[in-house]
């Protein structure tokens, strides 16, 4: 053991005191943090040690006093040396009971930090897993709104696909019908003007209704491209 460092036994050995009389003056020491050797004893420096043995020798020195008076009274008085005697016994006891105190005490604190520092952590990790479980939610939802999105553009393919189908078939229809009216023959000569006239304005007012069925439907697939390109946009 180093010269300058001693235990609070070592301490209390060369006082003459017992451990708990060294540990009750340790509180007073204006530093918290006590060295400790490999097996966690206490060390106390040379400044603690001078501060501690200030304490102890001068409730001595009080001592001392007080056993000359206790001396001087037995002389005269058993029964006052007697009472002397009691009041120091009961000093020591309740001396030791506060240092026993003190040390239920502190351990009760350090064991409410440690209780504070699990409760902090336990605090984080539920906030660390709140946070992970509103990212998976957040997750699915924006899966949610890909499908449907998916589902849409499947959607709007299919009905351009069955468009495009109904707008070839309709095409067809239309050029059939103009190249019946096409091959119609002319009216005969021999029939009156005014007739053929009148078969020549049917044949055309029949042409000008395909041609506008041939438009609309044109427009219509023009405006079914146009949702299809705004909703890819």
């Amino acid at each position: 053991m180093s010269e300058e460092l001693k235990t609070i036994k070592e301490l209390a050995d060369e006082l003459g005191v017992n451990k708990q009389n060294v540990q009750y003056h340790i509180k007073s020491l204006p530093n918290k943090e006590r060295l400790k050797n490999e097996k966690g004893i206490i060390l106390l420096t040379i400044d603690e040690q001078n501060f501690i043995r200030a304490k102890i020798l001068k409730i001595s020195t009080d001592k001392v006093l007080a056993d000359k008076v206790s001396t001087d009274k037995i002389s005269t008085d058993k029964i006052s040396t007697d009472k002397i005697s009691t009041d120091k016994v009961l000093a020591d006891k309740v001396l030791a009971d506060k240092v026993s105190t003190d040390k239920v005490s502190t351990d009760k604190v350090s064991t409410d930090k440690e209780n504070n520092f699990l409760i902090e952590k336990i605090k984080i990790q539920e906030e660390q897993i709140r946070d992970l479980k509103e990212q998976r939610r957040n997750g699915k939802e924006q899966l949610d709104i890909k499908d449907s999105q998916i589902a849409q553009m499947q959607n709007l393919l299919d009905q351009q696909q069955r468009l495009a189908l109904q707008d070839k078939k309709l095409l067809e229809e239309y050029k059939s019908e103009i190249n019946e009216l096409k091959s119609l023959k002319m009216p005969q000569e021999d029939k009156k003007e005014n007739q053929s006239q009148e078969e020549v304005q049917t044949i055309k007012k029949q042409m000008e209704a395909l041609n506008d069925k041939i438009k609309g439907q044109e427009q219509l697939n023009n405006q079914v491209s146009k949702k299809w390109y705004q909703f890819w946009k």
